[in-house]
């Protein structure tokens, strides 16, 4: 899925983090990202898992190896093919197919589709902590920070809160803000999600710490897009 976030919609999503955060001390981060890692290590895993096939199989199945080198490469009527030339013909065939698997996977959806879900799982959500702990812990003098992070290719957001707001919730909190955010971003339409979220999230900030007259602006409001 690509981003479909304009111009108009960032300022919608704008508007809602200002909206929110008019209620509260709190201070609200959206981080939107088309993929939060490029999975090179899962197209290697799977190059090296055909390898380790390949050389199975020919242990397996020594007769098939022999068949196939006869066919490729010409062999003699009925004669044993020496170990050398057939351990060099299973070298080769198992580098091509890890070769090859390597060159498909870089097809990125194919990659994605190949990845287990508790792996886009960590990496989004060790994403989310990195960026969370660059523009948004301990910045705010209540350290009243919250980030939402949405990752596109995934499916997968985060919302992840300074101290003070840990100390007061736990991760059911907030349930309902990810559950709209994931649903909308299911439908392609990643900024409603966003505003619903930021919504959610505004409520439980109203809820636990309500503005004061010395509150300011302490994080940007915009979208962050990467």
């Amino acid at each position: 899925m690509k981003l479909n976030i304009g111009e108009a919609d960032q300022q919608r999503i704008t508007q809602a983090v200002a909206a929110a955060e008019a209620r509260s001390n709190g201070e609200i981060v959206t981080i939107l990202t088309d993929r939060s890692d490029p999975y090179h290590d899962v197209a290697l895993h799977w190059a090296v898992a055909t390898l380790l096939a390949v050389l199975a199989w020919a242990a397996a199945f020594p007769s098939w190896l022999t068949w196939w080198r006869d066919l490729l490469l010409g062999g003699g009527w009925g004669t044993e093919p020496r170990l050398g030339p057939l351990l060099f013909f299973l070298m080769v065939l198992a580098v091509l197919k890890f070769t090859a698997v390597l060159l498909i996977l870089k097809y990125m959806p194919l990659r994605l589709a190949l990845t287990p879900g508790a792996t886009k799982h960590r990496r989004v959500r060790r994403r989310a902590c990195a960026l969370f702990k660059a523009a948004a812990e301990r910045r705010t003098v209540g350290r009243t920070g919250v980030l939402i992070y949405l990752s596109i290719a995934e499916h997968r957001a985060e919302i992840v809160a300074d101290e003070a707001i840990v100390e007061v919730t736990g991760p059911e909190t907030w349930g309902e803000a990810m559950a709209g955010l994931v649903a909308e971003l299911k439908q392609g339409r990643p900024a409603e999600g966003l505003i619903a979220a930021v919504g959610i999230v505004g409520d439980v900030l109203a809820e636990h710490f309500p503005r004061s007259e010395r509150d300011v602006n302490e994080l940007p409001d915009r979208l962050i897009e990467l």
